[in-house]
């Protein structure tokens, strides 16, 4: 038996058992990760549900293809599926509504959820967050292109931090050994197959629905983002016309980690807005 904190409990969703993380009590909030190799909901929020666990229920999913979540065999890795397993999600665990978080790829997919499931959204948080089209970058290229090595790990983490101090040695060995746990770099490479601008488009939002978002949206964004560029957390902040967008600087696509004491009083202050 393992014990990594890694697996929290696990629930049925759709089909799909799925390995999630529930701390705290109050109203519901569900953290959508990222994308990179070796992802977990743990590794992504670590930092954070600690903190929005003293005043909220703090949800964490392994997204379906991620993490210690199953990966169906046969599975269509694309939007539609990641989006019906977020609403299977919500569902089997019986909550109608929650605010939801997304970093990154989670970002994204968050968004398709205010768009196409706006009642199951309270309020929105985006951080790093995909979402309207951009230009590949260099960054995000070698991040879906990974395969798996030592050194590719390090290469990658430390094109997410801008502080590279915490970019340890340890921190890329466990991150290089999650990713090459049984069947998860094949299920990784059949996520956003080359080429990878076609992989942005196919799980980007169209504009003029982005532009139809009623909810009360917080955009933050790390001014010196190699992965994820920070004008699209301006181009999000323009078609959403309730949101506020802050930009950290010294601060890469890890703004929960570099900046996890303000980022953590940012998001609870906004989330307390709703009562």
């Amino acid at each position: 038996m393992t014990t990594s904190p890694e697996i929290g409990s696990s629930i049925d969703a759709g089909g799909v058992a799925t390995n999630y993380h529930d701390q705290g009590e109050g109203p519901p909030v569900v953290l959508l990760h990222g994308s990179g190799p070796g992802v977990s909901a743990w590794a992504n929020w670590r930092l954070v549900i600690p903190h929005l666990a003293k005043r909220f229920r703090t949800i964490a999913p392994d997204v379906v293809g991620f993490g210690f979540t199953e990966r169906p065999g046969g599975i269509s890795y694309e939007m539609e599926t990641w989006l019906k397993h977020a609403i299977d999600f919500l569902d089997a665990m019986e909550i109608e509504k929650a605010h939801v978080i997304g970093n990154s790829f989670g970002g994204a997919l968050a968004i398709a959820l205010a768009i196409r499931a706006p009642e199951r959204v309270s309020r929105l948080a985006l951080m790093g967050s995909v979402g309207v089209e951009f230009k590949l970058t260099d960054g995000l290229d070698f991040t879906w292109g990974y395969t798996p090595s030592p050194d590719n790990m390090r290469k990658m983490l430390d094109l997410f931090a801008h502080d590279r101090s915490l970019v340890t040695d340890e921190l890329a060995q466990l991150r290089y050994e999650a990713s090459m746990r049984p069947g998860v770099q094949e299920a990784y490479a059949a996520m956003f197959p080359a080429p990878r601008q076609d992989s942005i488009r196919k799980i980007c939002s169209k504009e003029a629905d982005i532009k139809n978002i009623e909810h009360e949206t917080l955009i933050i964004h790390g001014r010196d983002d190699l992965i994820i560029p920070v004008s699209c957390s301006e181009a999000l902040f323009r078609c959403i016309k309730n949101s506020q967008l802050h930009i950290f600087g010294n601060c890469g696509h890890w703004t929960q980690i570099e900046h996890n004491r303000r980022f953590n009083k940012l998001v609870t202050d906004f989330l307390l807005e709703a009562g």
